[in-house]
């Protein structure tokens, strides 16, 4: 069973184009971008197609209640939220449907194996924000979001933006490693207190996944060569996992590496005072390398790869003597 990493879990920096007085030169860039982004989008809608194949799927949008009414279900079966805290309902879902914004399912015959929901984002027609996405089948989840990849394209989007939670490792391969988007903000308790199985009432820190559409290394990861970062020799462990504790240490290097948790869910219940512990040892380290402007190349052997921003100071992470939890 997987959780898609969207809830609880793509809003991007701006991007901007200039503006001329020419009307033919208007007219000349107009023609080459939407034939460029024909072109990437039929080469998306390939790819999204493999995978649905492969994973043994079919992918369609959704407009009817009793299609909303099955994601309600199977989001259940994966984050068990109480009553009241759903990832989504069915009264949104129409709404953002029957406004044309995404709304997809993943589908093994007539039985519904995973789903995804998404708004447009700021800036209008450039970006769309997936708001939620899981799936019980293996393979289904990569397949929706080729979907939605292709499905943006096709209406001249550049990028999907979603958070996740940094602690949890196999959300972050999936998303760095396997689709080839990046962190671009930490956000501190994003969703506020969270009641589900998953999250399990642990503070709710987010990443904003920033995933750039066309992008060589989201081309080439959408065509099954996942990205993996390059990592020098010289790299600093920014936090290392001891004993299933993280320790935290001086960030001196130019390429940090921040580890996390192998298995963050189980360990909110296992030991609650580990998990979080690792929850505000990310949250000082990687919150604090981004927020002084470090950026994250990527996702590799269980750590972030971060590549400090040029000039910074060296300095020592908070509690680099060790981070431990009640």
């Amino acid at each position: 069973m997987t959780g898609g990493g969207d809830h609880g879990a793509p809003a991007p920096a701006a991007e901007t184009t200039g503006t001329t007085a020419d009307t033919a030169v208007d007219t000349v860039v107009d023609t080459v971008v939407d034939t460029a982004a024909e072109t990437t989008g039929t080469a998306a809608d390939t790819a999204a197609a493999e995978a649905a194949a492969r994973s043994g799927v079919r992918i369609r949008e959704l407009h009817d209640i009793p299609d909303f009414e099955r994601v309600v279900r199977v989001f259940d079966e994966i984050w068990h939220p109480e009553p009241h805290n759903p990832p989504i309902t069915v009264e949104l879902m129409r709404a953002l449907s029957h406004a044309g914004n995404y709304v997809a399912g993943a589908f093994d015959g007539d039985t519904l194996v995973g789903a995804s929901v998404g708004f447009f984002a700021a800036p209008a027609g450039e970006a769309l924000h997936s708001h939620v996405t899981g799936a019980v089948r293996r393979g289904a989840g990569f397949a929706l979001k080729l979907h939605q990849r292709a499905w943006a394209l096709r209406r001249g989007l550049r990028r999907i933006t979603w958070t996740f939670d940094p602690l949890v490792r196999r959300n972050a391969h999936f998303n760095l490693a396997k689709l080839g988007a990046l962190p671009e903000e930490y956000l501190p308790e994003f969703y506020g207190p969270m009641a589900d199985a998953v999250n399990a009432d642990d503070e709710s820190d987010r990443v904003l996944a920033v995933w750039r559409l066309d992008a060589p290394r989201v081309v080439r990861a959408c065509g099954f060569a996942p990205y993996l970062p390059e990592v020098p020799g010289d790299a600093v462990r920014g936090i290392s996992d001891e004993g299933g504790r993280p320790i935290a240490r001086a960030v001196d290097g130019r390429v940090i590496l921040v580890a996390v948790p192998e298995d963050v869910e189980t360990l909110r219940h296992a030991d609650p005072g580990a998990a979080k512990a690792w929850r505000h040892a990310v949250r000082e380290v990687l919150g604090g390398l981004m927020d002084g402007g470090a950026r994250v190349t990527g996702f590799a052997g269980g750590h972030y790869v971060v590549l400090t921003a040029p000039g910074r100071p060296p300095g020592v992470t908070p509690g680099s003597a060790g981070v431990g939890g009640a």
